[in-house]
């Protein structure tokens, strides 16, 4: 089986959007469970439904890898589940090496996820000199002193990066150098790449951050309502809320 050193996805060479990349793997999911419950086919508003998009955006995702469905029957479940894996490049072997082996990086490590995703985790590795040789996971664990040589005879271009947020951009610089072009970091930290190299970033605090945020100004509506201001004035205040200092609403970047 080949090394993910050797073979890349197809994604960018057939100009797959990068917000249709993002939604490859939700569609996965759906399908995959639908899979499991011996499901044969599946509408376009189901299988939407079951990943949470519109199913006209799902159709035209779906138009980049060149299905269609038929009219009448819908998709065919097990076709789709193989076209995307293969989009996806998860018909690969792709090691994984985990850098940062605290409460994080073994709860990465333990997670029974990867093997049936097409990752192979294959160095567990962290600074501490105690934690050498003690198995999480069922890995030993190797020092970090030992990451370019462990990246190389495992041939990774996958680095997870769980470290403290002071100790992540040198394990980062040290995984580009070693020749990783892909990481999943998931220190509170903003890393600098050169180009070519991929970061994906997961941050648990922003996200809860964001969730507050919608918890926050649902109970200013409820408030609002409870007040006598009803639906309708609420959602009016709740608009002009949003707006900028010149009355326009202010863009959005996503975390």
């Amino acid at each position: 089986m080949a090394t993910g050193r050797t073979h890349r996805p197809a994604t960018r060479s057939r100009g797959i959007p990068e917000a249709t990349v993002a939604r490859l793997p939700l569609y996965l999911r759906a399908l995959t469970a639908l899979s499991e419950r011996s499901v044969p086919t599946v509408s376009s508003e189901e299988l939407a439904a079951a990943a949470g998009v519109n199913s006209a955006k799902l159709r035209k995702d779906f138009s980049y890898l060149g299905s269609y469905g038929t009219r009448g029957v819908g998709y065919d479940v097990e076709y789709l589940v193989y076209q995307i894996s293969r989009e996806l490049g998860l018909t690969q072997d792709w090691p994984v090496v985990i850098v940062g082996i605290g409460n994080l990086g073994a709860a990465l490590a333990n997670y029974g996820g990867f093997a049936s995703r097409g990752f192979r985790v294959a160095a567990l590795i962290d600074a501490d000199p105690a934690m050498a040789g003690k198995p999480v996971a069922g890995i030993p664990v190797q020092h970090s002193d030992e990451l370019e040589k462990i990246i190389e005879d495992n041939g990774v271009s996958i680095g997870v990066i769980a470290t403290p947020a002071g100790a992540a951009q040198p394990v980062c610089d040290r995984l580009v150098a070693a020749g990783v072009t892909s990481i999943l970091n998931f220190a509170p930290t903003v890393l600098s790449v050169p180009d070519g190299v991929d970061v994906r970033k997961v941050d648990l605090s922003i996200e809860l951050q964001i969730l507050a945020f919608h918890e926050q100004r649902k109970a200013g509506e409820e408030a609002a309502a409870s007040d006598g201001a009803g639906p309708v004035a609420a959602g009016r205040d709740a608009a002009s809320a949003d707006k900028g200092p010149d009355g326009d609403v202010p863009a959005v970047m996503p975390a």
